[in-house]
């Protein structure tokens, strides 16, 4: 009796694929949330310091004479 060699391929069902690719996709929505968040954050904190120190933060970028 031929048996059918596969290979050694492993066949997943569908659903095993389409339940892991679900997984995966949320799992990347989360992160692309928690990581927009930082940003958020970060850019907060660079206004802030920009707000109470712009003064000085203009004067390092004024041409002094002959530069």
């Amino acid at each position: 009796m031929a048996t059918k060699d596969t290979g050694g391929q492993k066949h997943a069902n569908r659903t095993d694929q389409e339940v892991e690719e679900v997984e995966a996709g949320s799992d990347v929505q989360e992160r692309n949330e928690k990581l927009s968040e930082d940003v958020d954050d970060i850019l907060d904190e660079i206004d802030e310091v920009l707000e109470s120190n712009s003064e000085d933060f203009v004067r390092q970028f004024v041409q002094k004479g002959g530069q």
